[in-house]
């Protein structure tokens, strides 16, 4: 039997140099039963910024205090947004065929996936790279290792987390971070 998401790409364990780093806002944590408010994508090449595309997703149904309590997103700014079948078509047209790279990424590949899958009838297929999973491996006696605590590890400014674009920004110098550590551990060259 085939998986749910069996066009997904692979996910890497990898330090590569050109990559889109994706972050997503969303009114919960079910794909089946949530809502994208909000995709971010910020280009990297040679692991620098370059280029970046933000868009607020209008809804079908309002916010919840807690989804803007935590996100600063309410039900006025997403009133004019795009729907999400053109958010998403923007996105797509974004990051083309680039490895995605997140911080606990599968959650916003998953998202992307179905949300894709519905409106479009194609899957998110790109290759991705999970920066939770190297900070894992590198970062030791941390309480736990949201991207927000190894982030403030490395002395990253938070503040603005939990909007797509800063949560991009923080992912990829957290990322930085553990690849200059990895490489002064010898575990990879950069």
């Amino acid at each position: 039997m085939e998986s749910r998401r069996d066009l997904k790409g692979r996910s890497l364990f990898s330090f590569p140099e050109d990559y889109t780093v994706i972050d997503i806002e969303t009114t919960g944590i079910s794909p089946d039963s949530c809502e994208i408010i909000e995709i971010s994508a910020l280009r990297c090449r040679g692991r620098r910024a370059c280029e970046s595309f933000s868009t607020l997703v209008r809804p079908r149904r309002r916010i919840s205090r807690f989804i803007t309590e935590l996100t600063g997103i309410t039900n006025g700014m997403v009133a004019g947004a795009p729907d999400i079948s053109s958010a998403l078509k923007g996105f797509a047209e974004f990051v083309g065929e680039d490895i995605l790279m997140g911080y606990n990424v599968n959650f916003d590949i998953n998202f992307l996936y179905d949300h894709m899958m519905a409106c479009h009838g194609r899957p998110v297929s790109n290759d991705f790279v999970d920066v939770l999973r190297f900070s894992r491996r590198a970062v030791k006696g941390l309480s736990d290792h949201k991207q927000t605590t190894v982030a403030a590890h490395y002395g990253i400014n938070v503040e603005g987390a939990h909007r797509a674009l800063k949560d991009c920004e923080i992912c990829n110098q957290c990322y930085l971070n553990l690849l200059q550590e990895s490489a002064l551990a010898g575990e990879v060259r950069v």
